[in-house]
């Protein structure tokens, strides 16, 4: 049994993050400000006496002995990070700064939640680890975007300086259950919308793509990361290469809803990259043969079908 710290944990992301290692006999303390999530999510988990809750702002210093600690929190969808973006910033680097620090001073292992965002537009498709970025410092995204990019050159330099064991992920679009009903993101966006009969937004003429990764292969890609031997410490990208448009995606759902919505166009956003597709040769070769398992037409099945109750709820 491991004694873990999930920052983030009352998220999409992290809440599934939680369920597994609980699943897998470890005691789990899942630390949270509920900004950008919910406690609704880890109720099924409160009665488990191997977990806690601490609702607390990562920006403060944290005290546990721990022998691991997962850092994901930081609000990930535009529409949440870019209502308070020096708390975006400030969630990034002072959160890295404290869970790290945590980390060297009880020799426990440390693992990043990264972005695909670091790369920003990339210029380069698809995108390996080894590739720099195309981001623009000043723009709408860059309270997330730099943010992340200055938390990964903290982990290295906490490796680098202190010896502290660290493990950075960037994370492809990933989508599935628990996600919130205004999270903002496309796929989140074109189901309500669907179930709503309510018209199905693009932004762009819809040939922008991405590459969508369902939720379970993510948490298995992060395990089996934090597991690799201390001397590998990443960036690995962790996401499903299948690239599709956003057209696709919106005629999926309605072909899945059984939807009567209507498909418009609106103007593309600031910064909106045009293409985002993780080269995961790195994460195959490294992470056990670890390799995205989920179609998209399964994963949005799932997804439908739980966006269903949660509207039933409102």
């Amino acid at each position: 049994m491991k004694r873990v710290l999930v920052t983030g944990g009352a998220g999409f992301i992290g809440s599934h993050l939680c369920e597994r290692l609980l699943n897998e006999g470890n005691e789990v303390i899942c630390l949270d400000n509920l900004f950008s999530s919910s406690k609704d999510k880890i109720i099924p988990f409160m009665q488990n006496p191997r977990f806690e809750f601490v609702r607390q702002d990562v920006t403060f210093p944290y005290y546990a002995e721990v022998d691991e600690i997962y850092n994901l929190a930081c609000p990930a969808s535009p529409v949440h990070y870019q209502v308070n973006p020096i708390k975006t910033i400030k969630t990034s680097v002072m959160g890295a700064i404290n869970m790290l620090g945590l980390a060297k001073r009880v020799n426990a292992k440390v693992l990043q939640a990264s972005t695909s965002e670091v790369y920003g537009d990339p210029e380069v498709h698809p995108q390996t680890e080894e590739y720099w970025g195309h981001v623009n410092p000043i723009g709408i995204r860059s309270c997330y975007d730099e943010g992340k990019r200055c938390a990964e050159s903290l982990f290295v330099n906490y490796n680098l300086q202190n010896k502290v064991k660290i493990k950075i992920i960037r994370i492809f679009n990933t989508y599935g259950p628990r996600m919130e009903l205004n999270d903002g993101r496309v796929v989140s966006n074109f189901i309500i919308q669907a179930l709503k009969g309510e018209d199905i937004t693009i932004y762009g003429d819809g040939k922008q793509s991405r590459s969508f990764q369902y939720v379970d292969d993510l948490v298995g890609g992060m395990i089996r990361m934090m597991e690799t031997p201390n001397d590998f410490t990443g960036p690995v990208n962790i996401g499903n290469p299948i690239e599709f448009t956003m057209l696709e995606l919106a005629e999926q759902v309605l072909e899945l809803t059984g939807s009567k919505s209507k498909i418009v166009y609106l103007p593309l956003p600031q910064d909106n990259p045009t293409q985002r597709q993780p080269n995961i040769d790195l994460a195959r070769e490294k992470l056990n043969n670890w390799e995205p398992k989920v179609h998209l037409k399964e994963g949005l099945q799932k997804t439908i079908a739980y966006f269903e109750q949660a509207l039933k709820k409102q």
